[in-house]
């Protein structure tokens, strides 16, 4: 076991991997080194998600097998959400975790790691101190997780929307909102690390500066950020609201080219009691009308939405208003979840009443509803040359050497990707004239290059480098 070294696996959501890599900068500065190896690692770190059912047990999954094969002398750090709302919970159920570290308190990783090695604890060493609601960026740390040459970069921590179903509230508290100076500074900073994306993240982007007495303060964020990084590629905006996206984040959005035609919004459901029940804004007139003023200032508007099947009381009327809305609307990119119960959230008096195979059988039916529907937008781009930012290369069934990258429709990991025809250096931004279209792919070749022939059968793709 080498020393000054760590291992962290980060879980769940890209702002969770924000803050592990906020974390790896901090015990990097202080002469950390990460290692890949667990084994070999003097501190383990797991930052947990306590979002949903299935995310817990995750997170309880991989503590357990740590805390099993620690060896004498390692340390092992429960951090994130599921300590922040379960602490004591997470140190009885997996025996063997010696430091726990609140959701907004990463930035004391060292302090917790100091704190355990000058004595030994026969408990976990609780860190979860309230969060200051100013001064979260006193350790000058980048608050920004990178893949790539694409920046996550968050822009607030924790939510005030009182939607029934979530914990979020209960783990993260109200919404904070980051000083737009520090954010303009980092995204300098991002673009001489030779950033190609910036991808604004938070619980609630277009809640942004509300804390802070600003009016439409994504859009004003916006506006500061092209002119403080002209030359960065993307801006991309992910989590919006419904309700809140405004007229001038639309014109703000469609009037600067280095703002991509991409949204995402969840909206949880289109059936307005469903929506009540939820404590979601239930105006779905307002969703249609806001929907058309987008695609009318930008034609070429990537939606992406999120729906929950299987909501405690949800009718099968009220989910046939969910298939038939997205029917309707054609969103170019779709994820679903079935509802999991949250004890301590609104929704918990409701219990789960919904059976676990309607669940599924709602969830197979949305799917299939989406899928000939992405399939039809994709087959649109056929023909068409889009600039693609290349991540990677991957070799087809048949030994093919393929680039992979994103289009501007695609959000890393959660999104489509395009297969570029050889190898094209990572990072790089190419033109690709688009070839054949799969149900959420993409298939291309460099507009300079001849058009491939990859057959679609081939594509289970494997990375090499």
């Amino acid at each position: 076991m080498k020393k000054k070294t760590y291992h962290l696996i980060s879980l769940g959501c890209s702002k969770n991997t924000v803050d592990s890599e906020s974390m790896a900068r901090i015990l990097t500065t202080d002469g950390y080194r990460g290692l890949d190896a667990p084994q070999q690692a003097e501190v383990l770190i797991v930052n947990t998600c306590g979002f949903i059912g299935p995310a817990k047990e995750e997170s309880y999954k991989v503590l357990a097998e740590l805390a099993a094969a620690k060896h004498p002398g390692q340390l092992l750090i429960a951090a994130g959400c599921l300590t922040q709302r379960y602490g004591a919970e997470v140190a009885r159920r997996v025996p063997g975790i010696d430091g726990i570290l609140g959701t907004r308190r990463w930035m004391d990783i060292l302090d917790v790691i100091r704190q355990l090695r000058r004595k030994k604890h026969p408990e976990p060493l609780y860190h979860l101190p309230d969060a200051p609601t100013v001064g979260l960026d006193e350790q000058g740390v980048l608050r920004a997780a990178i893949q790539g040459s694409s920046a996550y970069l968050k822009i607030a921590d924790g939510c005030r929307r009182p939607c029934a179903f979530c914990a979020i509230p209960l783990i993260k508290g109200t919404a904070v909102s980051r000083p737009m100076e520090v954010l303009l500074q980092e995204a300098r900073t991002l673009r001489d690390m030779g950033m190609r994306e910036l991808i604004l993240i938070a619980q609630d982007t277009t809640d942004y500066g509300h804390d802070r007495g600003l009016k439409n303060g994504l859009a004003v964020l916006l506006e500061r950020l092209v002119k403080a990084v002209p030359d960065l590629d993307w801006i991309r905006v992910m989590y919006a609201y419904p309700g809140y996206v405004t007229d001038r984040l639309i014109e703000v959005m469609a009037t600067n080219p280095q703002i991509v035609p991409y949204l995402d919004m969840p909206l949880q459901h289109a059936h307005p009691q469903t929506l009540r029940r939820m404590r979601r804004p239930a105006n779905v007139d307002w969703v249609y009308r806001t929907l058309e003023k987008m695609r009318l200032a930008m034609p070429e508007l990537a939606l992406r939405t999120t729906f929950i099947v299987g909501y405690p009381g949800e009718t099968e009327d009220e989910f046939q208003t969910l298939l038939d809305f997205i029917e309707e609307i054609h969103f170019d990119r779709v994820g679903a979840f079935q509802f999991s119960y949250e004890p301590g959230t609104e929704s918990a008096v409701l219990a789960d009443p919904i059976p676990p195979q309607v669940k599924q059988q709602r969830y197979d039916r949305l799917m299939s509803l989406q899928q000939p529907i992405s399939l039809e937008i994709n087959q649109r781009f056929v023909g068409k040359t889009i600039p693609v930012l290349v991540e990677g290369l991957g070799e087809t069934e048949a030994g093919e050497i393929v680039s992979i990258g994103r289009s501007y429709r695609d959000a890393p990991e959660i999104d489509g990707l395009v297969f570029i025809e050889g190898e094209v250096p990572q990072g790089e931004m190419v033109p690709v004239t688009i070839t054949g279209a799969l149900t959420y792919d993409l298939i291309g070749t460099v507009k300079t290059q001849t058009p491939m022939v990859i057959d679609p059968a081939s594509l289970s793709v494997s990375e090499v480098g």
